[in-house]
C-alpha cells in the first residue's frame, strides 16, 4: 500500500519556504505516493493552491487534517511543540532538525515513535549525497542574498564608473569565510564590479576564491584550518590573535563586510569587534550571516537591520526565505532525490536503510529510539603515493642538468644545438626540394600551435582541446584525395585498399571533426549565463 506525502504550511515566523513545489509534486506521485498540501503552504513562495492541484496534489483544508493523514511530513523548519503533538504516532518526518541544539525537541519527537530524518545531518563527505545536500543548496542562496542586501543598504555603485558628473570609484567587499554561502556572495559582488577580497581559514580555498574573481587575504600565521564535513575547524588562539589583526586592517578598507563564519553546533565566532566597526568609513555596511547562533559581529542584533557608528549591520536570520520561490524549488529538488534514495522501487514505500552511509547519517531517531550522532563513517584511504626513484648520476649527466627544474648549462645546450644543426644540414644537403618544403611548414605548425596552446588560460584548455582535436582531422582532406578519381590522364588510381582505408579514416576524421565542436559547444555553455 502507498504511503501519503503531505506538506504544511510553515509556522515559523518569518519563513516564506514551502517544503515541495508543483513539479516535484509530479515526480513524487510518479514515485507512488499520494501528496497532500496544506490549503495556503505555497503562498509566500507564490506557489498556489491550483497549481498544486494541477500536478496532482490534494489540498487539505487545515494542519490538524493534513498531520493526521499524512505518513510522511515534509517541512522547511524544525516542527513546534504543537506540530509535534499533531505529527502520527510511528510516522515519518524528514526537515531541518539540528539535533545538537534542540536536545528537547529530538525527546519529544522520539516520544511519538516517529522516523526523523534531518536534512542538515547529510554526510557531505559522500560524493553521492550532494543532490541531497540542502545545505549546500540554501547557503548559495543566503550568499546571493547577503550582496543583494548590502547592495540595498550602500549608498554607491558596485562598479567603477566614469562619468561626466565625475568618478566613482569601485566598492571594496570583504567577506570573512569562503564556504558556499561565501563563495557565492564572492561570486555575486565580483559580478556587480566591486572589489572583493576573502578570507578563509581553509588554506585550499584560496584558487576557487581566484576563480570567482576575489583576491584571497591569507592571515600571518601557519596553521590548517580545515575540519571535517566540510566545514573550517576552531583555531588556536595564536591564529585568532592573528586574524583579527587581519580584520581590523580590512574593516578600515572596506566598504562592505559580509561574515559567514559558522560551525553548526557552536555559538557564531566573534569575527568583527565593536572598535572595528567604529574604525569603518560612514555608510559603510556589514551583512551578519551568522546572526541566527548570535552573529559574527558584537553589535549584530539578530534580524534586524541597525545603524552603529555609521555603520548599517544587517542580521537578517531569513536570507533564504527572501527567494523563497528560488528557495523552496532547491530545497523540494533535494527532497526529491532523498526521496527517491528512500523509495528505489518505485511503489510509494519508503526503506529507511540503516546500512546505507547516507541515509544512516540522516537518521536521527528510527522507530522512536535516538540514533544521532551516527558512527562515524569509514572513508575509503587515498591511494599510497609511488616512490619516485632518484635519477642515477648517469641520467643526471646525460640530461645536463641535476635538479627537476634547474635551466639546462650552457655546454649541454650548446651540444643539443649542433646536433640539431648538423641534422639540418644533412636533410637540406640529400633530401629533395619537396620535401624541405613539407618540412619547413611542419616544424612552423608544431612551433605555432605549442605557442598558441602554452599562451591559453588554464581553465579553457579542456575546450581547446576538443576544438584542436577537431581541427586536427585535416586528415579528411587526404582522404578524399585518395578516393577521388584522378584529374589527369596519366596520374595512376591508388589500389582498392589504399581507397577502402581512405574511406574507413574520412568516416572517422567525420567523427572526431563533429565531436570536438559538439564537446565544444557543450562545455562552453556550461560558462555562459
Amino acid at each position: 500500500m502507498s504511503l501519503s506525502i503531505g506538506v504544511p504550511r510553515e509556522v515559523f515566523p518569518g519563513e516564506k519556504r514551502v517544503a515541495t513545489v508543483p513539479d516535484v509534486v509530479e515526480k513524487l506521485i510518479k514515485l507512488g505516493f499520494k501528496v497532500s498540501i496544506e490549503s495556503g503552504a505555497g503562498e509566500r513562495a507564490n506557489f498556489n493552491d491550483d497549481a498544486y492541484r494541477a500536478a496532482g496534489a490534494e489540498i487539505a483544508a487545515d494542519a490538524a487534517a493534513l498531520w493526521a493523514s499524512s505518513d510522511i511530513v515534509l517541512k522547511v523548519r524544525g516542527p513546534s511543540t504543537e506540530e509535534v503533538g499533531l505529527l502520527r504516532e510511528g510516522g515519518t518526518l524528514i526537515s531541518f532538525i539540528w539535533p545538537a541544539q534542540n536536545p528537547e525537541l529530538m525527546q519529544q519527537m522520539a516520544a511519538r515513535k516517529a522516523t526523523v530524518l534531518a536534512i542538515d545531518s547529510l554526510p557531505r563527505q559522500l560524493s553521492r549525497a550532494q543532490k541531497m545536500d540542502a545545505l549546500t543548496s540554501t547557503a548559495g542562496i543566503s550568499g546571493y542574498r547577503a550582496v543583494i542586501e548590502a547592495a540595498n543598504a550602500f549608498g554607491r555603485f558596485f562598479n567603477g564608473q566614469m562619468t561626466a558628473a565625475g568618478k566613482v570609484p569601485p566598492a571594496k567587499v570583504f567577506i570573512a569565510g569562503a564556504g558556499v554561502a561565501g563563495l557565492a556572495a564572492i561570486g555575486t559582488a565580483a559580478n556587480l564590479g566591486a572589489i572583493v577580497r576573502a578570507n578563509d581559514t581553509r588554506a585550499e580555498v584560496a584558487d576557487q576564491v581566484k576563480s570567482l574573481g576575489g583576491e584571497f587575504v591569507k592571515v600571518d600565521y601557519e596553521e590548517e584550518g580545515s575540519g571535517g564535513g566540510g566545514y573550517a575547524k576552531v583555531m588556536s588562539e595564536g591564529f585568532q590573535q592573528a586574524q583579527r589583526e587581519m580584520y581590523a586592517k580590512q574593516a578600515r578598507e572596506a566598504d562592505i563586510i559580509i561574515t559567514t563564519a559558522l560551525i553548526p553546533g557552536k555559538p557564531a565566532p566573534k569575527l568583527i569587534t565593536a572598535e572595528m566597526v567604529k574604525s569603518m568609513k560612514a555608510g559603510s555596511v556589514i551583512v551578519d550571516m551568522a546572526g541566527e547562533q548570535g552573529g559574527n559581529c558584537e553589535l549584530t542584533e539578530p534580524g534586524k537591520a541597525v545603524v552603529k557608528h555609521g555603520v548599517t549591520i544587517i542580521g537578517y536570520t531569513d536570507l533564504p526565505s527572501r527567494l523563497a520561490r528560488q528557495a523552496s524549488m532547491l530545497y523540494a529538488n533535494n527532497l526529491l532525490r532523498l526521496t527517491e534514495e528512500l523509495c528505489k522501487t518505485k511503489d510509494g514505500v519508503i526503506n529507511v536503510n540503516m546500512e546505507d552511509d547516507a541515509i544512516r547519517g540522516l537518521t536521527v531517531i528510527k522507530d522512536g529510539e535516538i540514533t544521532w550522532p551516527p558512527p562515524p563513517l569509514k572513508l575509503a584511504a587515498p591511494p599510497a603515493a609511488r616512490p619516485v626513484a632518484a635519477p642515477t648520476p648517469a641520467a643526471k649527466k646525460a640530461s645536463g642538468h641535476g635538479k627537476k627544474g634547474e635551466p639546462m648549462s650552457p655546454k649541454a645546450m650548446s651540444i643539443v644545438f649542433a646536433a640539431g644543426a648538423l641534422l639540418f644540414w644533412l636533410i637540406g644537403a640529400y633530401a629533395p626540394g619537396a620535401f624541405l618544403g613539407h618540412l619547413t611548414v611542419f616544424v612552423l605548425a608544431c612551433f605555432v600551435g605549442y605557442m598558441v596552446v602554452w599562451n591559453v588560460t588554464p581553465s579553457l584548455h579542456t575546450p581547446l582541446m576538443s576544438v584542436t582535436n577537431a581541427v586536427s582531422s585535416i586528415i579528411a582532406i587526404g582522404a578524399l584525395v585518395q578516393i577521388a578519381p584522378p584529374l589527369a590522364e596519366g596520374v595512376s588510381r591508388p589500389g582498392e585498399i589504399i581507397r577502402w582505408l581512405a574511406v574507413v579514416s574520412l568516416a572517422l576524421a567525420t567523427i572526431n571533426m563533429f565531436g570536438g565542436f559538439a564537446v565544444t559547444r557543450r562545455m562552453l555553455e556550461m560558462f555562459r549565463k
